[in-house]
């Protein structure tokens, strides 16, 4: 653990550090709440008559979070995808908040309590979060892991503050373009929702010096065009941006002439192999006022009607349809992450109030899934076993949950039962340590 913190230590001041590592092995082994206090008593921390100097860590202290999201996805990079393409996903969750001292809350539709039916608004703190999607080895699937968060506040926020109030399109080319500074070299695949399916943010990712892919779905109404015809010799005036009217997607789909190719999807939404019939080709999105921006179009349908026709698109011309819709597909790992990450890391049930803090906090529970996955890595690297079976559950693959388990109680052992010889039968703790132990575990629920 120490070897994976270390690339942060430069980040903080020596003192500030220290709190750091406090907390951070704190909010690990606390159950339920994840408050600063959580976290003082589950290090056994809960007499210290200085505990203001932790919550200072979060609400004053001089660091910066974006520097730390640098170096957590360059510990990823190195662990997990050292060479090949960078493939990210963008979505947006809702933190459920209330107070009259949450100055950026505001009220959106809140995607876990909805369906398609129903919609449910909630009170909260909307963040846009960029993950790094990768295929975990020892877990057999892929998993979304956080490392750059953003906070999106409301209109009404920005309104009293006299700034321009900022989409979460704009936010998520903010967060791309640093994701790009940082990695000139390499190629970066975004997938997102159909929120993030804007021409202005797919003209941009596609302007950059190196472009950076981006697929989302595309609806099926969409105006497509024939890409522009070349200029005569003297022809004069503006260059034109499309070409001649294509069909619609809905009626291309319902074609009898178009052909449909049998595709087999390796991991369909986390369901295993899926075989799909897709159709595609190139065309221009443009909008009146707009950018005209070339994509290529994938028709996805299930031939035993599992599922609606659904369209994707995709900026780089020369990716094939078997590729895209596996990148597309690794984005419903981010819903699992989210909810992993409310679960078992206690998000939504910080209480900060500063507004320092609450930019802080959140971003760093999110980033706490990541970590946690490192460690486990390390101790996969030791060929050891996460799973946690019983006689009547026969679980192959571990889950963030048995990650979790695995960390805290190297962090237990370290902390409890270092005294003991191995390989002993009996150990001995100190009472200290097993009072501590025990008030954590009675009052975990």
């Amino acid at each position: 653990m120490i070897r994976l913190l270390a690339p942060f230590a430069p980040l903080f001041s020596e003192c500030v550090w220290h709190h750091v590592q406090v907390l951070l092995a704190g909010a690990i082994l606390a159950p339920g709440r994840r408050t600063v206090s959580s976290a003082l008593r589950a290090m056994g921390l809960g007499q210290q008559k200085r505990f203001h100097r932790y919550h200072r860590v979060l609400s004053r202290a001089s660091w910066s979070s974006v520097e730390a999201s640098r170096v957590l996805l360059r510990s990823l990079v190195k662990a997990f995808v050292p060479e090949g393409p960078l493939v990210v996903g963008i979505d947006e969750t809702l933190e459920r908040r209330h107070g009259k001292k949450i100055a950026a809350k505001g009220v959106y539709r809140d995607p876990v309590r909805s369906s398609h039916k129903n919609c449910v608004k909630a009170s909260g703190l909307r963040w846009v979060c960029v993950m790094l999607l990768v295929e975990i080895p020892w877990a057999g699937r892929v998993w979304a892991l956080p490392f750059l968060s953003a906070l999106a506040p409301s209109e009404r926020y920005a309104a009293a503050r006299g700034r321009r109030h900022k989409k979460i399109t704009e936010w998520a080319w903010q967060l791309l373009l640093l994701v790009r500074r940082w990695y000139p070299e390499r190629e970066i695949v975004a997938v997102a929702d159909s929120a993030y399916a804007s021409l202005k943010l797919l003209f941009r990712c596609r302007s950059l010096g190196k472009p950076v892919t981006f697929i989302t779905r595309l609806r099926l109404d969409a105006a497509l065009y024939e890409s522009a015809p070349p200029r005569r010799l003297g022809q004069i005036g503006r260059p034109r941006l499309k070409g001649k009217r294509l069909p619609n997607l809905s009626v291309v789909a319902e074609d009898p002439s178009i052909v449909w190719k049998p595709a087999k999807i390796a991991n369909w939404y986390g369901s295993g192999e899926r075989m799909v019939e897709i159709a595609s080709a190139t065309a221009v999105w443009y909008s009146t006022g707009l950018y005209a921006v070339p994509i290529r179009w994938v028709l996805v349908r299930d031939s035993r009607g599992a599922f609606p026709t659904q369209a994707l698109l995709c900026t780089d011309l020369g990716a094939t349809p078997e590729r895209i819709i596996s990148w597309f597909a690794r984005r419903w790992q981010m819903e699992a992450t989210f909810q992993e990450a409310r679960r078992h890391l206690g998000v939504e049930t910080q209480r900060q109030w500063s507004e320092l803090a609450i930019r802080r906090t959140t971003p760093a529970l999110l980033a706490l899934f990541s970590l946690v996955t490192l460690l486990a890595d390390q101790r996969m690297a030791r060929s050891v076993n996460l799973v946690r079976q019983t006689a009547w559950y026969d679980k192959t693959y571990p889950t963030f949950a048995d990650a979790l388990a695995v960390v805290r109680k190297d962090l237990w052992a370290h902390t409890t039962f270092r005294g003991s010889p191995r390989g002993a039968d009996t150990v001995k703790v100190p009472r200290e340590s097993i009072e501590r132990l025990t008030d954590v575990l009675c009052y975990a629920a």
